[in-house]
């Protein structure tokens, strides 16, 4: 039997049509693999709660990979959240856009007093992080190379990254003529910072701490080497929008933020990004790097609130459009709502998982603060790890390895040291030739990244849809992992 993605969110679920509790359904929908595969052929035992558990109930049974049935009769599939909460305050912001024919940022200073997008959704997305000012710009990609332009960082520098991380770290390094240095991971697969402290020279100016696939990094670890050794840190919270670290938002902990707004993002327009700091030279620099050199006024310059201390600089252009904004501007106020529905999911999938016997789960840095957005499975191997995606996959629940970034020390044209051309200044001195790149550079980083296997969480799985994923869980685990 299929199961819709999209049934209605406020049906009763079985558990409550029934009176039962959360924790007795769930002991009973798991069917408590371990005890029911290792039972087989046994009476029944009589399980916390009362409940019996038999070989037959949901989540037990032959693989279906070995021929068995499968949890589901068709593939669950996780979808990107932030689209799938789009309606009329969406819709709103766009045809306002298009009925006053104002798509770019600086139109509506016509004296007709019109709303401007952009600049309102800055200032609501910097007091919803926390920070005094922010810069919306088309990517996060485009985000990371203002935020760096904030900082000051240009060739000679060098900027400290995780080896596990999206391309547009390593590429925005790299644009400002800059030297990459990759830092190991640890089991929260975030930058390991026991790694990070013999990689620092006297060049190394920038910390970048990516709180990668919706969990924070260990941000105190982060700062506190920072700290003692006079560097910025610049937080990549693309994958952790709405992340929170020990009470405070992530993106507003260190030096600058960035924050992706793409489509497989918490919140979307699409495309688009933000840099947030409370750094009035960061923010001057970034600012003006984002609009051709220059601070408008109203806008970016009224939000910096006091003189500028620069005057026209070399710049880009990264503006965010009006479209653009009024669509994240709508979707900011769903964010928090958001979450709530997608870390409930990725709770009581764990919750339900908890329990089986050794299994070891993702590291987390915070045991609140997360987006949710995935369950992390630790495995012995990346022959196990296969064989339980493989296996998943035939319970018609989607699995992978981890997703959503690269090894970048071994990707060919970073282990190549390829430059925008010929000579670029990363890669044009004895330290820049020197740099180790490569799987030589980063082993633990690939050891970690070979035994995760991933299951995304979509935060309008149905109840069905989740205790389908347990019960898949339950099953394979015992299956592959106690075979």
């Amino acid at each position: 039997m299929s199961h819709s993605n999209n049934l209605p969110r406020n049906n009763s679920s079985p558990a409550e049509a029934t009176g039962i509790n959360r924790r007795a359904f769930l002991t009973a929908t798991t069917g408590l693999a371990a005890t029911s595969l290792l039972t087989k052929g046994r009476p029944a035992a009589a399980q916390p709660g009362g409940i019996a558990i038999r070989a037959g109930d949901p989540g037990t049974g032959a693989l279906a990979l070995h021929g068995g049935t499968p949890v589901r009769a068709t593939m669950l599939h996780a979808k990107n959240p932030g689209p799938q909460y789009y309606d009329d305050e969406e819709r709103h912001e766009l045809l306002d856009v298009i009925e006053n024919r104002s798509p770019f940022r600086w139109d509506r200073f016509d004296g007709k007093g019109l709303p401007p997008k952009a600049i309102n959704f800055e200032k609501e997305f910097a007091a919803h992080q926390g920070t005094k000012y922010c810069v919306a710009v088309t990517s996060g990609t485009t985000a990371l190379v203002s935020a760096l332009a904030g900082l000051g960082v240009g060739p000679g520098d060098e900027v400290i990254l995780p080896a596990w991380t999206w391309y547009a770290c390593y590429d925005a390094i790299l644009f400002h003529g800059a030297l990459p240095v990759f830092a190991e991971i640890d089991r929260s697969m975030n930058i390991d910072p026991a790694d990070i402290e013999r990689h620092i020279t006297a060049n190394t100016k920038v910390i970048m701490a990516v709180n990668i696939q919706g969990e924070p990094a260990d941000l105190d670890g982060v700062l506190a080497i920072a700290r003692k050794h006079n560097l910025k840190v610049l937080e990549d919270c693309a994958q952790c929008v709405g992340g929170s670290y020990k009470g405070r938002r992530v993106g507003s902990i260190g030096d600058v933020g960035i924050y992706s707004f793409q489509v497989s993002k918490t919140i979307t327009a699409g495309e688009g990004g933000a840099v947030v700091t409370s750094d009035p030279m960061i923010f001057e620099r970034a600012a003006r790097f984002h609009d051709v050199g220059s601070l408008r006024n109203p806008g970016n310059a009224e939000m910096l609130g006091q003189p500028p201390r620069l005057k026209q600089i070399v710049g880009s252009n990264f503006r965010m459009n009006e479209f653009t904004a009024g669509v994240m501007r709508a979707q900011l106020r769903k964010l928090d709502r958001i979450l709530i529905d997608q870390r409930d999911k990725q709770k009581r999938v764990l919750a339900g998982i908890s329990n089986l016997p050794g299994i070891e789960l993702r590291k987390k840095n915070v045991p609140e603060g997360g987006t949710g957005s995935r369950v992390l499975i630790w495995t012995r191997s990346k022959e196990q790890r296969d064989l339980f995606i493989k296996t998943m996959r035939a319970e018609n629940v989607a699995a992978g390895p981890s997703s959503g970034s690269a090894l970048l020390p071994i990707a060919p044209y970073i282990e190549a040291k390829m430059g925008l051309e010929q000579g670029w200044p990363s890669f044009s001195t004895p330290r820049g030739k020197e740099v180790p790149y490569g799987a030589a550079c980063c082993p633990n980083t690939l050891d970690i990244w070979n035994r995760y296997v991933e299951i995304y969480m979509d935060p309008k799985f149905s109840d069905q849809d989740v205790n389908d994923i347990i019960a898949a869980v339950r099953k394979v685990y015992m299956g592959v992992m106690k075979a």
